[in-house]
């Protein structure tokens, strides 16, 4: 029968009854290289006796294969090959040792060759692996210089900062856009709307040109109030124009013209009724000294105390007559007036609360009471003062 089968044994050389023999008795490494260097010089006898013919070399590996399957080393037919029973590896660390030396050298050399392979050029033969440790020396060389790119590119980074300062000089340059803005704020000014409630120096301007001009409003305040009001519109009349109130562009112009009323009369002091343009002039010897806004009858029908009368102001020249100091009612119960002159019958100029810039009363003239008080303290309208109606 064939010797134990190489599949009997492990895949690292041994088998189980040399595991059990390693197990109690570990081998000894200087044992192992007597061994290795025996193997390589061992002999065996030739054929008939153990001294028989000359002796024979056997090479290492056939050796160790031999002794591993248990044959003998001598020449098959013979009697040595009976005499000679067949070792047992598991039980000799010899052959153990020669078993596993080589493979573990083998695959070590393997290992070498595999990793120093990738490193070799095309030409060259695996023999110069002695080369090897100069072939991965151009290997970082190789890779010192490609880290070098990487680090051009950072500096590149470094190029877009100069535009920068480029683009600060610019923002230097619109400083001197602004000085066109301040230009916008004139603009609210030229629509020169002012009317009733605004306030500031233009309303002080306008006070104080209606003041100059001779149109009847107290000191300049900045606060466009009722009183300033009844000037603009005086002057509104004054000029022909539409009497909304408000200072627009036509207002401004005939306030920069200084448009004013021209009287008809033209000496002694006299209180001169402009019924088409609703207007009181206070006229001296032929010069306006205040124009006031007026309103005066309407001209319609109205009813009192059973009777019917109609709402006109007559025209003609008359004189102050009866004169009341104070709060006077109407004797035909129209309402109250202010301080009232009395110039024919039952009409008078007397001051109120409610002057629109058309005709609204019954006949008399009414005028602020502001305007009255002026005529009585100021002006003096005293009884037998012409009164002019026209």
């Amino acid at each position: 029968m064939p010797s134990r089968a190489p599949d009997a044994a492990r895949e690292d050389g041994t088998d189980d009854e040399c595991a059990r023999d390693e197990g109690t008795k570990p081998p000894v490494r200087h044992d192992r290289v007597t061994i290795r260097r025996r193997s390589r010089n061992r002999t065996v006898p030739g054929p008939g006796t153990a001294h028989d013919g000359p002796p024979r070399r056997v090479p290492r590996d056939t050796e160790g294969e031999n002794v591993e399957h248990g044959a003998t080393t001598g020449t098959p037919g013979t009697g040595v090959e009976a005499a000679r029973p067949p070792r047992r590896r598991g039980r000799n660390p010899g052959v153990l040792a020669r078993a596993v030396v080589p493979a573990l050298v083998a695959a070590l050399a393997l290992a070498g060759c595999q990793a120093g392979l990738p490193d070799l050029e095309p030409g060259r033969t695996p023999s110069a692996t002695a080369d090897a440790p100069t072939t991965p020396d151009p290997q970082p060389t190789t890779t010192g210089p490609s880290a070098e790119p990487t680090t051009e590119p950072e500096s590149s980074p470094a190029e877009p900062e100069t535009p920068e300062p480029t683009p600060d000089p610019e923002p230097s340059t619109p400083p001197p856009s602004p000085e066109p803005t301040p230009e916008p704020p004139p603009a609210p000014e030229e629509p020169a709307e002012l009317a009733r409630g605004a306030t500031g120096e233009r309303v002080v301007a306008l006070q104080q040109r209606l003041a100059d001009l001779g149109y009847f409003i107290g000191a300049p305040d900045g606060d466009f109030g009722p009183g300033t009001q009844q000037a603009v519109w005086a002057l509104q009349k004054a000029a022909g124009l539409s009497r909304d109130g408000v200072v627009g562009p036509a207002t401004q112009a005939a306030l920069d013209q200084g448009v004013t009323p021209q009287p008809r009369s033209g000496s002694g002091k006299v209180v001169e009724i402009d019924l088409d343009r609703q207007l009181l002039l206070a006229v001296e010897d032929g010069r306006v000294v205040t124009v006031v806004n007026a309103s005066s009858g309407n001209g319609e029908s109205y009813e009192a105390k059973g009777r019917t009368y109609r709402a006109t102001t007559p025209r003609g020249t008359f004189h102050v007559g009866r004169q009341v100091d104070g709060n006077h009612s109407s004797s035909l119960e129209l309402g109250d007036m202010w301080r009232p002159k009395f110039f024919t019958g039952g009409i008078a100029v007397h001051g109120s609360g409610s002057i629109p810039p058309w005709p609204a009363s019954h006949g008399c003239v009414r005028v602020a009471n502001s305007a009255m008080n002026w005529l009585w303290d100021s002006w003096h309208a005293d009884p037998g003062t012409t009164v002019l109606v026209y």
